[in-house]
């Protein structure tokens, strides 16, 4: 790499080791770590596929900047810049992840409020929600319970403190859930994947069978 910017580019090798090499590092390393970041919430919502081939490139971008790294160990600009990268690959993960909104989340509400209102809402939304009478320390309580998809989250919220200010709720990440009361399919699997499998679940049957027939 050095010597494409010395001697194709013309640019001086002072110029590349305290300049150009810790900009590389630092925005390659932003590109991984952010990589990293997204591939596990795919992993986590079950998309194999998209993980394993974010996966593949998050190592080699890793792989090309810890080169670098080890060909100019007594730069010390590049151990700035390598961990910088990654603490703001970091950040950056979070916002892409943040716009990608991807999945489902279960919102649980409780208010001691009417929620009437909320509950006209969800339906107009055409959300999914269970409503449960319940009884809390001072008294009853309504919970409901809705799951939405992530990239609605933001304008349920809203209309919730528009409507019951007061409600308390919490949000957590769902990995699966039905649809139209049937369990969804598994995503993300290749069909060669299940083929592999399914010959490597006979080959004991098939090495039994060869072994029976040589020996009777």
């Amino acid at each position: 790499m050095e010597s494409f910017f010395t001697n194709t580019l013309g640019l001086s090798g002072d110029l590349f080791s305290f300049l150009i090499l810790p900009l590389l590092i630092f925005f390659a390393r932003i590109c991984d770590v952010s990589i990293n970041t997204v591939r596990i919430i795919y992993m986590l919502g079950g998309r194999r596929f998209t993980a394993t081939l974010l996966g593949f490139f998050e190592a080699f971008i890793w792989l090309l900047v810890i080169r670098e790294v080890f060909e100019h160990l007594d730069n010390w600009l590049c151990y700035v810049a390598y961990p910088a990268g990654f603490a703001c690959g970091i950040f950056v993960g979070m916002i892409i992840e943040e716009k990608i909104a991807y999945g489902k989340v279960i919102v649980r509400i409780i208010t001691r409020k009417d929620v009437t209102e909320l509950i006209a809402y969800l339906n107009v939304q055409l959300f999914r929600f269970t409503k449960v009478n319940a009884e809390g320390p001072n008294g009853n309580e309504n919970l409901v319970f809705t799951v939405v998809d992530r990239d609605r989250l933001d304008d349920l919220l809203k209309k919730l403190k528009e409507l019951i200010p007061t409600a308390f709720y919490t949000v957590e990440r769902v990995k699966a859930a039905a649809e139209s009361g049937a369990i969804p399919e598994e995503r993300g699997g290749l069909r060669i994947f299940t083929w592999l499998r399914g010959i490597t679940l006979k080959l004991p049957i098939l090495f039994f069978r060869i072994n029976s027939d040589f020996i009777f």
